[in-house]
């Protein structure tokens, strides 16, 4: 989940890795540092906590040169302090290196090198693979090429990792297995990143590392190979996005911003996937023979967190309009089941970030079963969209704040896209039903931009609910994914404990925890099951439970049963979860922001989860 970032060139290098570093910070603030190289002398800065005590410890100890590594910190395997915060180095800093990812066999390596008579300073897994460079490039004169290739053979786990030396000042590398790299091409400079958000300010043109590549990176060039030795002739692709959707632009936080994109996000997935028909043209990529998508009989979606509920709510929009048999499994334990083979089953993988570990060693199980594996993913060249047979981007742009808004709407965006797809192809959906939808979520976004003009009334309603210490959400049919995800937002940046479930389980347990101080958030909008949430509610109620309810407009008869209603335009039900998710954002947010949170890196949490 670290960061890590690499640069050669004519720049004031500290400027650069620390610009980059900063576009990284949501993928690990637990420490941060770098290293330099400059007059055959590395330098090293490093120091616990966020960003900003490594920009402090820079300015009080300016560096020069032209080259260099950086890295921001999720701990792993030793605490987040300054002695296990990279850059880590050999004792004489002839080499230094920054590492995301786990070495699963750090433990023996490590006792095989104390033997040899190497001494640690840190509690990470990644001095191993210092120590096993610094055998074989310091003590043994192989080239830093030969020495990285050498250490890859003996290491197992996950990484990607950049590696500089002052026995070879003028050049980096860098290499990559599980764990993600982008090498962005400049003029008369080069760059190495985790993610391309940190390379935007500098150049557009990158190419995606393959797992079991490497690269040596030069001021004049880049040379692509993989880790046995084999040269690659890598695709170069153009990043069609800009450092401003990386930006704040005026807002307070990243996650407020991102929540006010979700209009625009909608409008751009009606354009690129509905406004012509749903077709085939739905998918970016597809690699096999489209009889075979139609003819689904299975399918089975996998995913983690927010992407997970995602992926709840497809499995309604899937079996009632596309009438295909639809299991959800969390990624984490998917990979792990044992597969029971299933003729005309497809595997579809729900990611942001197209990296998250567990997701990609599930989609990697169903490759191994022999079924087709689909993708929903943000980033264009990442892992899952790669290794995937059929792709759908969600276009949804940058996400920087930790918790999940914009990517969230998107991907429920396209996989409604898709229901509707396979809805027509199949013939369970009529043609009147098919334009009737295309018709609603064309007036989706103005119907979200309702919601945000009310987000004052949220915000009231946070003023109210803000020092509760739990909170209990609850919804029906297809709304009861968002009470999950309007729980987990309260988690992720409040810090509040809180649980969400179908309303219909709450006399099955969490009835328990309801008293007078327990705010309840209810999601009771126009559906099927509208007047069995009523009931849930007044159970709720009968327990003195104070009731927040999410409500459709003109709904007055519901203001008898909750203490506050936040009201959300009508739509159809199909539909409703990306208009009634748009409150709890705000809730979460405005809860957050008055309890003093730090809303765009909350503790412990990284955006892209790349270890298990």
């Amino acid at each position: 989940m670290c960061g890590i970032v690499g640069y050669v060139g004519r720049e004031k290098v500290d400027t650069v890795l620390l610009n980059a570093l900063s576009r990284l910070e949501y993928r690990g603030y637990d420490s941060a540092g770098i290293a330099t190289l400059g007059s055959g002398t590395i330098t090293i800065l490093k120091e616990s906590g966020k960003l900003s005590n490594l920009r402090k410890l820079v300015q009080e100890h300016p560096v020069s040169g032209q080259l260099g590594i950086g890295h921001t910190r999720w701990a792993t395997h030793g605490e987040p302090n300054q002695k296990n915060a990279h850059p880590h180095a050999d004792p004489e800093k002839k080499v230094a290196l920054v590492h995301n990812g786990i070495i699963e066999n750090h433990a023996e390596l490590k006792v095989r090198l104390m033997e040899a008579g190497y001494v640690f300073q840190s509690d990470t897994d990644t001095e191993v693979l210092v120590k096993l460079i610094e055998k074989y490039h310091i003590k043994m004169g192989q080239t830093l090429e030969e020495s990285v290739k050498q250490a890859i053979r003996e290491i197992r786990g996950t990484y990607a990792f950049c590696v500089i030396s002052a026995l070879e000042p003028g050049k980096f590398i860098a290499a990559r297995k599980g764990s993600p790299l982008v090498v962005g091409l400049g003029q008369g400079e080069n760059f190495i990143a985790s993610d391309a958000p940190a390379l935007i300010d500098y150049t557009r043109d990158v190419i995606f590392l393959e797992d079991d590549q490497m690269v040596i990176l030069t001021q004049d060039g880049v040379r692509v190979s993989t880790t046995s030795g084999r040269e690659i002739s890598p695709v170069v692709t153009r990043i069609d996005w800009d450092a401003k959707a990386a930006s704040k632009e005026g807002f307070d936080h990243f996650m407020l911003k991102e929540i006010e994109e979700q209009p625009q996000v909608i409008e751009r997935i009606y354009a690129s996937r509905l406004a012509q028909g749903p077709n085939k043209s739905i998918f970016d990529v597809l690699n096999f023979d489209e009889k075979e998508l139609i003819q689904t009989e299975r399918l089975i979606i996998q995913a983690c967190g927010t992407s997970w509920h995602a992926a709840l709510t497809a499995k309604f929009l899937f079996e009632n309009l596309a009438g295909i048999p639809t299991e959800v499994d969390v990624s984490s334990e998917f990979r792990y089941r044992g597969l029971l083979p299933q003729k005309n089953t497809q595997v579809l993988s729900i990611t942001q970030s197209g990296e998250t570990i567990d997701t990609l060693m599930g989609l990697r199980q169903g490759k191994e079963k022999g079924f087709k594996t689909l993708a929903v993913c943000n980033v264009l060249g990442s892992t899952i969209a790669r290794e995937s047979d059929g792709v759908i981007f969600t276009h949804a742009g940058p996400e920087i704040g930790v918790a999940s808004t914009k990517a969230y709407t998107a991907q429920i965006g396209v996989l409604f896209a898709l229901s509707l797809f396979w809805g027509k192809v199949r013939g369970r959906l009529s043609e009147a039903r098919c334009s009737e939808l295309k018709e609603e979520f064309r007036r989706l976004p103005e119907k979200m931009q309702t919601v945000i003009g009310r987000k004052e009334l949220v915000r009231h309603t946070a003023q109210k609910f803000y020092e509760a210490r739990d909170f209990l959400f609850l919804g029906r049919g297809i709304n009861y994914p968002n009470a999950y995800e309007g729980a987990l937002k309260i988690k992720e940046i409040a810090y509040i404990h809180a649980t969400g479930h179908p309303a219909g389980e709450m006399k099955h347990g969490p009835i328990a925890l309801i008293d007078e101080k327990m705010p309840v958030v209810c999601i009771v909008t126009e559906s099927v099951v509208y007047e069995k949430m009523v009931s849930n509610i007044q159970e709720v109620r009968a327990r003195k439970g104070r009731v927040i309810a999410l409500a459709s407009d003109g709904d007055e008869a519901i203001k008898a049963h909750a203490e506050e209603v936040l009201y959300v335009p009508k739509c159809d039900e199909a539909l409703s979860p990306l208009l009634t998710v748009l409150p709890l954002q705000y809730l979460a947010y405005y809860v957050a922001v008055l309890r003093g949170t730090d809303v765009d890196q909350p503790r412990n949490l990284a955006k892209s989860v790349t270890v298990e």
